[in-house]
């Protein structure tokens, strides 16, 4: 069955209504209360005493419980009759159906809210905006409770919580709409509804009176007749009162078809005509157990009692029993179907619950392991999302337990929400620890951008560009700006650093040309015979070439060929390797004293001091090896090898040393030159 018709049958009794329950419907007769115009009290043809008798014996030996299930399902007929009798349109509220509000987002109930306030008689949709309001409230109160729970840990105080909802603000709005338009309507719809309970209560006073009248009983019918007509186009009357005052009617009815006794040619023809239409109703009764649609089915069997209570009147006393039995069997046929219906429907509901658990267990137990990073977090805040929206698709569950499945939902999710904001509250401490070191790293790169120390500028700036990588987030209303500036620092430098570069690599073009110039002419170069002349000259090529300055990196196989044309040159002129390599090194030393750089000149030694070590161990290998071939022939040719290296090795440590010894000798002159200027400069300043 459709679930609009499942709530249909739900929902059909009418709230706030207080009706007394009867042991037969009134058309039948039996003790009641009539409304506080007149107190009637009933003692037709049993007393008080023999009636509760009566009924005792008839509840000992009924089947247990059906009299009382009778007297319910026919007490929610009458409550749902009541309801309807008040306006002849309110029964449309058994059409319009009722959604699973529960599955439906707050957006989604706004706007079934609008649709039914906008296109639904307001009388007719209390329930449905009833049952919206309620799932509207509960999530909405979920949603601020997560947006409150942000707030406090993004370091707010909850006094001061404040959150402006479009969504609720438009839902105010509706609802308010209906509650005015509501009560508008009851208000226009009160005083026309106490006028015709006034005339009701006044034709049952007339019709009382009836039988104390002396007249003809043709004229006394012919007047029951017609308060009958005026009864009937008397109009609805309020709920509360719907019931008590046509069992009040109806037993006024019976005391004067049994004042007919003495016109039973009247009486008998009524009678027979209204057991005729009870039977019809009999009928129709018994087909519904047989309509598919069970919603449908107790619709026409609530019309059907308002028929037989509203307009048939009573039935000859040996027919009474009877016809209200096979009715009354009739409905209890429908009300079991339904009962069963609503046991599978129980079922269901259960199967409900244990997916909505399962679910609930399923939140609980990402909560308790939230992740330790905000990638896999965020992974996780969509599968609670998920579960969320398949706990509000899983139906509804039994309603002993309703609130308590809510309450364990909303724990878990509420847990793992608070969990997750001490995750994010603990991250943004790190972001603003991070935050702080890259504002240090900014200050330095905005320091150095404009930095003339190249060499010292250009490692650090790299430094701290490899430092920046290694930090983490830092809170994202700053990280783009502080990562402009930071790179806006280093391109600057950069940008400086490769227009001089540039600039360099243009000069490095222009020294190659020239190199290549002193080269050609060195290879053209022939030796005079004269040693000391030719050694001046080669001399001369060795300090032009050490003052042309760098080349390309990619030309820089031409110092080798320069080496190799003067190493030919060298062995013409008989000059030793070593002796060939100071020559060289002459000039370096030079251009070290005139660039009166010390760092260079400290660089210089500890390159130097380097190769020495290096030499050293190198001889002390090979000499090692030596002990090896202890007692092979130095005609062997790897012990010739091997001594051949170790004296290549001694005559470049010899040659490093004269190298360093001429890099301390001209250290050594500068400094007393430098002590010289100094001396000169106090001697000065003492006249």
């Amino acid at each position: 069955m459709p679930e609009e018709k499942e709530q249909e049958l739900q929902e059909s009794v009418v709230e706030n209504v207080e009706v007394k329950a009867t042991e037969k419907p009134p058309i039948e007769g039996g003790e009641f209360t009539e409304v506080p115009k007149d107190e009637v009290v009933l003692n037709l043809e049993n007393s008080k005493e023999k009636q509760k008798e009566e009924k005792a014996v008839e509840e000992e030996s009924a089947p247990e419980n059906d009299t009382s299930t009778e007297d319910k399902v026919v007490e929610e007929i009458d409550q749902s009759n009541a309801e309807d009798a008040e306006d002849t349109d309110n029964h449309h509220r058994h059409h319009i159906p009722i959604l699973d509000y529960h599955s439906m987002s707050i957006e989604n109930l706004t706007g079934e809210l609008q649709r039914l306030v906008k296109n639904e008689k307001v009388q007719a949709i209390k329930k449905h905006v009833d049952g919206i309001k309620h799932e509207f409230d509960l999530k909405f109160q979920e949603f601020i409770d997560h947006k409150k729970e942000d707030f406090i840990a993004n370091g707010g105080n909850e006094i001061d919580f404040r959150y402006n909802s479009v969504t609720k603000k438009q839902f105010n709005e509706v609802y308010s709409e209906y509650r005015e338009n509501r009560n508008q309507y009851y208000r226009n719809l009160e005083k026309s509804l106490k006028e015709n309970l006034a005339k009701r209560l006044e034709l049952i006073e007339q019709l009382k009176g009836l039988i104390n009248v002396e007249e003809d009983i043709n004229t006394t019918y012919k007047n029951f007749k017609n308060l009958q007509e005026q009864w009937r186009n008397a109009g609805p009357i309020p709920r509360t009162d719907y019931n008590n005052v046509w069992k009040t009617y109806h037993h006024h009815i019976e005391i004067f078809y049994d004042f007919l006794h003495i016109n039973r040619e009247l009486r008998d023809l009524d009678f027979k005509h209204n057991l005729e239409e009870k039977q019809k109703l009999v009928v129709k009764a018994e087909a519904l157990a047989h309509e598919p649609d069970l919603g449908k089915a107790f619709r026409e069997l609530q019309t059907l009692h308002k028929i037989w209570k509203e307009d048939i009147g009573p039935v000859g006393k040996e027919h009474r029993e009877q016809i209200w039995e096979l009715f009354s069997a009739a409905t209890k046929v429908l009300h079991q179907r339904r009962q069963e219906y609503y046991k599978d429907l129980d079922k269901a509901y259960e199967e409900n619950l244990v997916k909505k658990q399962e679910i609930i267990s399923a939140i609980t137990g990402i909560s308790e392991n939230v992740a330790d990073n905000h990638k896999a977090l965020q992974l996780q805040m969509k599968q609670i999302e998920e579960h969320r929206n398949a706990f509000f698709k899983a139906g509804k569950v039994p309603q002993k337990v309703n609130e308590k499945t809510w309450a364990e939902f909303k724990e878990a999710v509420r847990k793992f929400n608070r969990n997750k904001n001490a995750f994010y509250k603990n991250l943004k401490k790190d972001q603003q620890d991070n935050l702080d070191k890259k504002r240090a790293l900014l200050d330095l790169a905005v320091s150095l951008k404009d930095s003339e120390d190249w060499d010292v500028a250009t490692q650090e700036m790299k430094r701290i560009q490899s430092e920046w990588k290694k930090i983490g987030h830092v809170p994202r209303k700053y990280s783009d700006k502080i990562w402009k500036e930071f790179k806006s620092a280093c391109n600057h430098y950069f940008d400086r650093l490769h227009a001089l570069k540039n600039e360099a690599n243009k000069e490095e073009a222009e020294n190659f040309t020239k190199k290549e110039a002193c080269l050609e002419r060195l290879k053209a170069f022939q030796l005079s015979g004269k040693r000391e002349e030719d050694l001046s000259t080669i001399k001369s090529f060795i300090e032009e070439w050490k003052t042309i300055g760098r080349v390309p990196f990619n030309k820089k196989n031409i110092t080798q060929k320069f080496n190799k044309i003067l190493d030919a040159i060298f062995r013409k002129l008989d000059v030793s390797r070593q002796e060939s390599e100071l020559l060289k090194y002459g000039n370096k030393i030079q251009q070290l004293a005139k660039a009166d750089d010390n760092r260079a000149i400290s660089n210089e030694r500890t390159f130097i001091r380097r190769k020495i070590e290096e030499s050293k161990t190198e001889i002390r290998q090979l000499e090692n090896n030596l002990q090896f071939f202890s007692n092979a022939s130095e005609d062997n040719p790897l012990v010739k090898d091997v001594i051949k290296r170790v004296e290549t090795h001694k005559q470049s440590l010899e040659t490093w040393k004269a190298k360093l010894k001429n890099l301390n000798i001209m250290e050594n002159n500068r400094n007393k030159e430098a002590e010289e200027v100094t001396e000169e400069k106090a001697s000065s300043e003492e006249e």
